[in-house]
């Protein structure tokens, strides 16, 4: 308003100066105007005086002369026109003069007008500034009062998440460290085609394995000639053929919160051949090339499912910063192959690694292919890339029967600059010890890859939690699968593996001095998972057919052998014994 009122105040000069101008053009037009009148008023006397010599001339004439020349008669003169033509534009003039004095008196008095009321107006903005200044002082003191009271519930958030994060882990370590969970497949049309009973005739009931509750299973099966089964077991969580993908991943989901807290954690699919171990982990399989291959959102298994939920954990608190590496293997034929490697068009035998145990009863496996993901999509896409390559046969129980244990692994870790304060590094370290360390990068190739490629090695990052995602191969009976040769050999294999890791959980869950670990390259690769600190679920997969009764009867006994199991001090062919929890 300040800058108004001088903005009506220049004008109001400016004006009045325009007007001055204006009038002083006018006194100097009156002033030439009577120059001219008296120039004009001379010239008239001079007329008149020649008009009367001219008549004294005239009179002194004789009659005779005038007579025959006689005076012309002079004409009037033209003064007295120029006389009135003079005072009407001096009258004329002088009318212009006052009503330009009328309309400049009218102009400043409206100018004056203005000014008053914008002296008004100003007064009105300086009084409405002086309470806008308050106002402002006094918000700018509530300001720094929310600061404070957000700076307090800060502080009141980080302590309420350790405690959080604290209350999460006894959770799960209340629920078991190694939890096992089992899930009973519906039954499909190929069992049918393979002369079930409980599928064709009507009066036998359907299935021999039923979900009495979530937490009991019961396998009820009279066959002539046999024995009468009825037999239940207890587990964690019991899924009956009706649940669905989401409800499953439900269970799972609470994992992830501990993997972004820092715990390892591991999710394992186990069962017979046929079973849905594949369709649990990945969901169904699809011919179509496009990511992700299985089919529709709702039928998602657990891999993609964790993966959104992972990125989306982590982008809820980015000043973590964790960044997100994979690495595919299978273990096919007591081999580990580089999947990720092979996905770069390497030759298989050139993928092949090995599993080690390093000085401090750590394993790692060198050389093995890890790439940086940055999303669930490139997490499933990679996956994808690499699942393709899997060893698949067609058998008699399944058509796409899985010939290798398949073992995704992301490995979170934190930078060097993304450490953050000391006092925040502390905070977000978990409470478990004998956490693995920063294993090394592997190129895909089997020597050492060089410096700054994605798989050389980086010995400042800091390994902060893994994931890992297991689909083992199904066991299978030869004489009911029908396979023979090299695919026979797969078979013995995978059963072998298998037995190894029903070894492993026995002497875990018995306590013993020796854990046999190196009997099978999978318990070798799963070592950190089946006996160090990590968050084990083992999901079973079990099929209602009754022509597969032994096996899933020998699946619910490695789910209860596994549920014995109390992880602590123990040692299997390491040079060092672990520390215990």
């Amino acid at each position: 308003m300040p800058a108004q009122a001088g903005r009506w105040g220049r004008f109001s000069e400016h004006q009045a100066r325009q007007l001055q101008r204006q009038v002083q053009a006018k006194e100097e037009r009156i002033v030439e105007l009577e120059m001219e009148n008296a120039v004009l008023h001379l010239r008239l006397a001079q007329c008149r005086g020649m008009t009367g010599e001219a008549g004294s001339a005239a009179a002194g004439l004789c009659p005779r002369c005038l007579e025959q020349d006689p005076p012309r008669r002079s004409t009037p003169p033209a003064a007295p026109q120029l006389h009135r033509r003079v005072q009407v534009g001096v009258q004329k003039l002088k009318q212009d003069i006052k009503a330009l004095r009328a309309s400049s008196l009218a102009a400043f008095r409206a100018c004056w007008e203005h000014l008053q009321d914008g002296l008004s107006a100003v007064e009105a903005a300086v009084q409405g500034a002086q309470l806008c200044h308050q106002a402002l002082l006094a918000w700018q003191s509530k300001v720094g009062q929310l600061e404070r009271s957000l700076q307090e519930a800060d502080a009141r958030y980080q302590l309420e998440k350790q405690k959080r994060r604290v209350l999460h882990n006894r959770l799960v370590e209340l629920k078991g460290n190694i939890r096992v969970h089992c899930r009973i497949r519906p039954l499909l049309p190929f069992d049918k085609e393979f002369g079930d009973p409980a599928s064709q005739d009507s009066s036998v009931p359907a299935g021999v394995v039923h979900a009495i509750d979530d937490e009991t299973v019961l396998v009820k099966c009279a066959q002539p000639a046999h024995p009468l089964i009825n037999k239940t077991y207890n587990f964690e969580r019991v899924y009956g053929p009706e649940e669905s993908q989401q409800v499953v991943f439900g269970d799972v989901c609470p994992l992830l919160t501990s993997l972004i807290d820092g715990y390892n954690v591991c999710i394992m699919a186990y069962g017979q051949t046929g079973c849905g171990k594949s369709y649990t982990m990945l969901g169904p399989h699809s011919k179509e090339e496009r990511i992700p291959p299985w089919g529709p959102h709702s039928d998602l298994g657990i891999m993609p499912r964790a993966a959104a939920e992972l990125f989306r954990l982590i982008a809820e608190n980015p000043s973590r910063r964790l960044q997100v590496d994979l690495s595919i293997v299978e273990v096919y034929n007591n081999n580990i192959f580089d999947l990720l490697a092979k996905a770069r068009g390497m030759a298989a035998s050139g993928c092949r690694r090995e599993a080690l145990t390093t000085k401090d009863a750590r394993r790692e496996v060198p050389l093995l292919t890890r790439e940086p993901v940055h999303s669930a999509e490139d997490f499933v896409a990679l996956a994808a890339r690499s699942l393709r390559l899997r060893a698949e046969l067609a058998t008699l129980v399944h058509a796409r029967s899985s010939r290798s244990h398949l073992i995704i692994t992301a490995t979170l870790t934190r930078g060097p600059a993304a450490g953050g304060s000391p006092a925040d590094q502390q905070a977000e370290r978990p409470p478990l010890e004998g956490r693995p360390a920063s294993g090394s990068r592997g190129g895909a190739s089997c020597g050492r890859a060089p410096a700054g490629s994605p798989g050389a090695q980086q010995p400042k990052e800091q390994v902060h939690a893994k994931l890992q995602l297991v689909d083992l191969a199904g066991s299978e009976c030869a004489g009911v699968s029908g396979v023979t040769g090299s695919a026979l050999r797969e078979t013995s294999f995978i059963n072998r593996s298998l037995a190894a890791l029903a070894d492993v959980l026995g002497a875990l869950s018995e306590r013993r001095g020796h854990i046999p670990y190196r009997n099978s390259q999978l318990t070798h690769f799963l070592q950190d998972v089946l006996g160090g600190d990590a968050k084990l679920l083992v999901m079973l997969c079990v099929s209602p057919c009754r022509k597969h009764v032994a096996e899933t009867l020998r699946c619910l006994g490695f789910g209860a052998r596994a549920r014995q199991v109390q992880r602590g001090q123990a040692s299997g062919g390491s040079p060092a014994p672990r520390k215990p929890r």
